[in-house]
């Protein structure tokens, strides 16, 4: 195989980069050109993803590709969930979109369900309820009576956003779709009942559902010369995060688990039809739209999320390294505060030292108070949490699942993956980190021809990657710290 080479957008909720992914000689070579921060804008007290800025970025970044003689085959795009853009009836985006960020109270969902009761819209869509999901914001909107609601032409969803800024072509890409809670996951498409109810029109959205592998359109001309790159095509790739991220799952059989670890946790199987239950709407699983008609049934788990707002406020004294903070976690006691981390206390709280401070003094375990402590009690908390939603998930897989995958920028970290295959008891294998771009790339690849299925891709990933392995330890120590964690945050994983 000669190579070809092909870029990743990568954009998280906190940074964004632009990969560059070569197939040579049957392995994957995969390239940084160019990373940035995606910084939330705070303005009168509302928060707002700098979409402009970002497209200065990517921008930035095919023209660094172009400056190494990077000629690629083509592009894909990939973002976080829910939000959304507005474009204006001459087809310019009007201002800053809103970020999910400013929905994290119960106000909402609960105003919504006088309309429709959350459990029927469950029921419609296999979407959990999460305060932030697109069908809540555009509620919002409405209630307020927001004008560029009211005055825009189109929605676009983020990627779908970014991919027209860059070929002035609009789409809805599928699995990011899934995400808004406003899809019908029978037919596909957004459902009309459900968009009605908020006042908002289908026309409103682009007219066609796409899914990945879908040509967008090619650079334009503007665009191509300004960086140096030809008239490249945009394609259509998991536009959610998560959803290019599982198809870099380097899994040898379909009897496994995935848990995609950054600022969220996505923890989750892979599915032909969803689950859509009075059982899984109690457990608050999601049907999300996978690569290939596949369902990507998971549940979102706070993630480092956690750790890196602790961050920020240890950095104002001192900055630590992740070596530093996982080495002072180990010099403390084990068990010692428990909290679940998702709790609405640590959605977005002014200070979250304090706020898990807080959280142990309500439930009579005293306090944290170095920094050691603090680092140990996430850790452990969010190892006991992934246990919990495992526990769970068990429950509604038709297969035993014989493997945990932690994928993303979360399996560097040795030190908490172990904890993870201590508390599951089960053999956990960690990596790729950068899944989200390489499975970005590989779907690209897939268009173009070069892989014919997502286990094809899994075992050519598998082979170019570097997987390591957890086997569990401390079995009795760890349920015992499970009974614990239970009753402390008043959970129960039966359902």
């Amino acid at each position: 195989m000669n190579q070809h080479s092909f870029l990743a957008v990568d954009l998280g909720a906190t940074s964004g980069r632009v990969m560059c992914g070569s197939l040579k000689n049957k392995k994957l070579l995969l390239e940084e050109i160019h990373t940035f921060p995606n910084i939330l804008v705070n303005i009168h007290g509302k928060f707002y993803w700098n979409i402009f800025q970002l497209f200065t970025h990517i921008r930035e970044g095919l023209t660094l590709a172009a400056r190494k003689g990077i000629h690629p085959v083509s592009i894909g795009i990939d973002t976080w969930g829910v939000d959304f853009a507005f474009v204006g009836e001459d087809g310019s985006l009007m201002g800053l979109p809103f970020a999910y960020r400013n929905y994290t109270q119960k106000d909402n969902t609960e105003s919504f369900a006088k309309l429709l009761p959350l459990d029927e819209l469950y029921a419609k869509t296999g979407i959990q309820t999460m305060d932030f999901n697109t069908i809540f914001q555009l509620y919002a909107l409405q209630l307020r009576h927001a004008s560029q609601l009211n005055a825009s032409k189109q929605l676009l969803f983020m990627p779908d956003a970014i991919s027209y800024l860059l070929t002035d072509k609009q789409i809805m890409e599928y699995t990011i779709a899934s995400t808004s809670q406003l899809l019908d996951p029978v037919k596909k498409d957004l459902n009309t009942e459900l968009l009605k109810l908020i006042g908002i029109k289908r026309s409103q959205f682009p007219d066609k559902m796409v899914f990945s592998g879908h040509v967008v359109g090619k650079l334009t001309k503007e665009i191509a010369v300004a960086t140096g790159l030809d008239e490249v095509p945009v394609i259509a790739v998991g536009g959610h995060d998560t959803a290019s991220a599982v198809v870099a799952v380097p899994a040898a059989n379909p009897y496994f688990a995935y848990l995609s670890s950054g600022t969220w946790s996505l923890m989750g199987i892979e599915l032909l039809e969803p689950i859509i239950n009075n059982r899984s709407q109690q457990a608050n699983f999601t049907n999300e739209g996978g690569v290939d008609g596949t369902i990507r049934f998971l549940k979102n788990i706070t993630g480092m999320w956690i750790l890196e707002q602790c961050r920020k406020e240890w950095d104002v004294n001192h900055i630590y390294t992740y070596n530093e903070l996982i080495s002072m976690c180990q010099e403390t006691t084990s068990f010692q505060f428990l909290f679940d981390p998702d709790d609405p206390a640590f959605s977005n709280p002014v200070s979250m030292t304090q706020a898990i401070v807080a959280y142990c003094q309500a439930s009579g375990q005293g306090q944290p108070s170095s920094v050691g402590e603090f680092v140990r009690s996430i850790f452990e908390s969010l190892a006991l949490k992934y246990k919990y939603v495992f526990n769970l998930l068990q429950s509604f897989a038709s297969f035993p699942i014989e493997k945990l995958h932690i994928i993303g920028g979360g399996s560097r970290n040795s030190f908490l993956n172990q904890l993870t295959a201590n508390a599951l008891s089960i053999e956990v294998e960690a990596g790729p980190a950068e899944a989200t771009a390489i499975g970005n790339i590989m779907i690209q690849a897939k268009t173009a021809g070069y892989f014919t299925s997502l286990q094809e891709i899994r075992t050519f990933i598998r082979a170019s990657t570097t997987i390591e392995t957890f086997l569990p330890q401390d079995k009795d120590k760890w349920q015992l710290a499970y009974n614990q964690f239970v009753e402390r945050c008043q959970l129960s994983d039966k359902c």
